[in-house]
C-alpha cells in the first residue's frame, strides 16, 4: 500500500484528491485545522484515511504529525507529499496591509516549504533508504506564470512556489525524490461570495466601482471554472506516471487563460485587462 500526505483536505481539491486516492486503494493522511473537520473526514473516510490535525504556520504541529505518519509507515516511507494547503486574500497592493501579505506567504510559501522540509526524510532524503524515492507535489496556480490585478499577493506567492519548486527539485536529485508543480485554474467552486467579503474594506476607495462591475464576471468564472476532477486527474498523473513531467497545467480556457496572456506583450495584455475591468484613465 502507497502511503500519501495531503494539506488541507476539509474541501476542495485537497477533499477530492483524497477521496479519489482512497478509491485506488492509498493510504492518505490529510492536514486539517479543526477537529471537527477531523472527525467529519475520518467517519466518511474511514480507516485508509488518518487526519493529522495541524496548521502549516505551526511548526511543532508539523513536527508532531510528521511524527504519527512515521510510527504509522515505518520502514515503507512515503510515497508523495502534496503541499495543498494555501489561502488567497484579493485586494489592490497599493492598499493591501502588509499583514495580509505576509499572511499569504507564510502559509503559501513558508509553511509550505517547513511542511516540505519535515517531511522529506520520509520521502527518501537519508542514506540506506528502505523503500523507494518519493515524490514532492506543489499545488500552484496558472498565477505562478500569469499575474492579474488584485491577486497580486497570491500570485506572488506562486511565482515564488515555482522557484522554489524548481530548484528543490534540482537540489532533491542528489536523492532520487522528484518534485512536480501542478497548475490549475479557476476551479468550479463559489468564488464570489468570498471575494465579495474580502474586498469590502475597498469600496469607498477609488477601485470600489471596478470591484462593483466584478460581479458579473465572478459570477461567469464560477460557471465555466474547472471541475475539480480535472485537477484530480493532474495530481494522479503526477503521483503514478513512471516518468511524470515536471509541470501539468490545467487552464480554465487553453486559449484565453493560459496561451494568449503568455504570448502577448505585456503592454498588449494590459490595454486587453484595463479594458476589461475598467482600469484605463
Amino acid at each position: 500500500m502507497k502511503h500519501v500526505v495531503i494539506t488541507g483536505v476539509s474541501s476542495g481539491i485537497g477533499f477530492a484528491t483524497t477521496a479519489e486516492l482512497l478509491r485506488h486503494g492509498y493510504h492518505v493522511f490529510g492536514s486539517v485545522r479543526k477537529t471537527a473537520d477531523a472527525e467529519r473526514l475520518q467517519e466518511e473516510f474511514g480507516a485508509a484515511f488518518m487526519p493529522l490535525l495541524f496548521d502549516v504556520t505551526d511548526s511543532q504541529a508539523i513536527g508532531t504529525a510528521v511524527e504519527q505518519v512515521q510510527n504509522a509507515v515505518g520502514e515503507s516511507g512515503l510515497h508523495a507529499l502534496v503541499n495543498n494547503a494555501g489561502i488567497v486574500i484579493p485586494g489592490p497592493l497599493l492598499l493591501t496591509p502588509l499583514e495580509d501579505f505576509r499572511a499569504q506567504f507564510e502559509v503559501n510559501v513558508f509553511g509550505l516549504l517547513d511542511v516540505t522540509q519535515q517531511f522529506l526524510p520520509l520521502l527518501g532524503t537519508r542514506k540506506n533508504l528502505p523503500h523507494p524515492a518519493g515524490r514532492v507535489i506543489n499545488i500552484s496556480s496558472v498565477s505562478g506564470k500569469i499575474a492579474y490585478p488584485f491577486m497580486g499577493a497570491y500570485a506572488a506567492t506562486k511565482h515564488a512556489l515555482e522557484a522554489l519548486s524548481d530548484s528543490l527539485r534540482r537540489e532533491l536529485m542528489l536523492y532520487g525524490v522528484d518534485v512536480i508543480v501542478i497548475e490549475p485554474g479557476t476551479t468550479r467552486t463559489p468564488i464570489k461570495g468570498k471575494y465579495q467579503e474580502q474586498i469590502k474594506r475597498y469600496e469607498q476607495t477609488d477601485y470600489g466601482a471596478i470591484f462593483t462591475g466584478l460581479e458579473e464576471q465572478l459570477a461567469e468564472r464560477e460557471q465555466t471554472g474547472l471541475p475539480v476532477e480535472k485537477v484530480v486527474d493532474a495530481i494522479c498523473k503526477a503521483l503514478e506516471s513512471e516518468h511524470p513531467k515536471t509541470r501539468y497545467t490545467v487552464p480554465r480556457k487553453w486559449l484565453t487563460s493560459w496561451l494568449v496572456p503568455r504570448w502577448l506583450p505585456d503592454r498588449w495584455l494590459d490595454r486587453l485587462i484595463a479594458n476589461r475591468l475598467g482600469l484605463g484613465r
